[in-house]
């Protein structure tokens, strides 16, 4: 059988010629044009850009993302009549560089020594180190798993959140979403990487952050929507030492308009924090692809029900 895939992305061109480098047998690569959206059977596809033409998708069987984030896809009014999986596994060194780069220049004080050099000022902080302070996880799979393996490196206390209090393997200690708030005063550093379920949403709200120690420092690098973006603003407002570093918002591009640009204490990053390089994406892709053809269970494959 020949199969017709989809390229529903924003580098096209880059995903089609790393795909011709692959061996993928009995496939033809079709642009998206409206005819080839309603005949390709195979999707390989950035989820905000699947979303709008599933409706014409009438002979898609499965569906690679090419990001992990599916929530465009998973939305109770979208049609579920078909395999998606996403990609997994590949995020966690990103995520380890962006959370432990920003933790490090936060406890080393980096912003401070900077702006001393400008004014030529030789003053010696009182920087903390990472040993023995607890990092608490909200999650506990693979780019959590990653993070806690490299707090453990800089010897830290490492409680993990997830949905049955699964021991898992890396964590001290771990526990449900439910006992969030017996946790928070402990923390050190807090960072999210909960996707985006009924449970988890607005889990960051104004009574849960109001439990942050006075000098914690929060991360928000899963879903936007897990976090009360305006609860923080006035909690970051009215608490300067704490901290917060968002690379993930409810609405992207974060309005120009929201107060939270312009807190001191908070840093902004437009999505970057663990990109998913297309090199990547197609290795994934050309694995499941095999799958695919001879009938076996595809990796990564996303559960509708609960969203990820």
């Amino acid at each position: 059988m020949r199969h017709k895939l989809l390229l529903l992305t924003n580098k096209n061109e880059r995903y089609r010629n790393l795909l011709k480098s692959c061996h993928l047998p009995d496939i033809e690569i079709l642009d998206d044009d409206t005819q080839n959206i309603s005949q390709a059977d195979i999707w390989l596809a950035e989820p905000a850009l699947a979303a709008p033409l599933l409706p014409h998708a009438k002979e898609m069987l499965w569906m690679q993302s090419t990001l992990a984030g599916v929530d465009a896809l998973v939305s109770p009014r979208q049609r579920k009549d078909y395999q998606l999986t996403n990609v997994r596994g590949i995020f966690g060194p990103l995520m380890s560089e962006y959370l432990f780069g920003y933790l490090l220049a936060h406890q080393r004080e980096h912003y401070k020594y900077r702006s001393q050099q400008e004014k030529k000022i030789w003053q010696p902080g009182n920087f903390k180190t990472l040993q023995g302070q607890h990092l608490l996880l909200l999650g506990t799979g693979n780019i959590a798993k990653h993070l806690a393996q490299t707090a453990k490196h800089f010897g830290m206390y490492v409680t993990g959140i997830n949905r049955g209090a699964k021991p898992t393997r890396g964590f001290d200690h771990v526990d449900t979403l439910s006992n969030l708030t017996k946790y928070l005063p402990q923390a050190d550093a807090i960072a999210s990487i909960l996707p985006s379920t009924p449970e988890t949403r607005g889990a960051l709200n104004a009574q849960t952050l109001s439990l942050i120690r006075p000098e914690g420092i929060l991360f928000n690098l899963g879903r936007g929507d897990v976090l009360d973006l305006d609860a923080l603003y006035f909690q970051l407002k009215n608490n300067t030492k704490q901290n917060a570093i968002l690379d993930v918002f409810n609405q992207e591009p974060l309005p120009q308009n929201h107060p939270i640009w312009i807190l001191d204490n908070v840093i902004i990053t437009p999505h970057i924090a663990a990109p998913s390089f297309p090199e990547q994406v197609v290795e994934i892709f050309a694995t499941n692809y095999h799958k695919h053809i001879k009938g076996e269970q595809l990796s990564h494959e996303v559960n509708f029900e609960r969203g990820y």
